[in-house]
């Protein structure tokens, strides 16, 4: 299983607890799409997984940006997710992102708001925060790819399922 989050504007560590904690501890790969804001809460993530894939977000201190890059591609379990803070250009430049880097998924982060939008060729996934909503839901994101398939569910932080994703690889 892929555990997703964002934006945990954190100073003080990971702000994980219940069902994204045990998601993360559960999962084989973590993204992280950005703004963890402190390297304390970067290594607290790090601290909870095996394998923790990240990039940087707009309100993340120097120190974190210096150690994290602003967009990458991760292939795990045969998925290609193109992972970004943010992109200008809303939906249409978050799919050009993905397009171009070939993948099935791009996570994203940024708006706080948990969010699934289907593309012709590219799925945009947002899970939300799960520390910081903003008046949204707080939410996280699971992924289970199982042969040539994946199906994913955004949920909240109480482990509430808000929508159910899948795809072909």
């Amino acid at each position: 299983m892929i555990a997703i989050c964002s934006d945990t504007h954190s100073t003080g560590g990971h702000q994980l607890e219940g069902a994204p904690l045990e998601a993360v501890r559960d999962a084989s790969a973590v993204l992280h799409v950005g703004d963890f804001t402190s390297t304390t809460a970067l290594e607290a993530f790090q601290s909870e997984c095996d394998r923790l894939y990240a990039v940087h977000g707009n309100a993340d201190s120097v120190a974190v940006r210096d150690r994290l890059p602003t967009a990458r591609t991760v292939e795990h379990d045969g998925l290609r997710i193109a992972m970004t803070h943010r992109r200008d250009g809303g939906e249409t430049g978050l799919a050009m992102f993905g397009r171009s880097r070939d993948a099935e998924i791009v996570v994203s982060g940024h708006t706080h708001q948990p969010t699934v939008v289907e593309t012709d060729d590219v799925l945009l996934l947002n899970p939300g925060s799960h520390a910081d909503p903003r008046g949204n839901t707080p939410g996280f994101a699971t992924i289970e790819v199982e042969s040539d398939a994946f199906e994913g569910r955004l949920l909240a932080t109480d482990g509430t399922v808000l929508e159910t994703f899948g795809g072909q690889l």
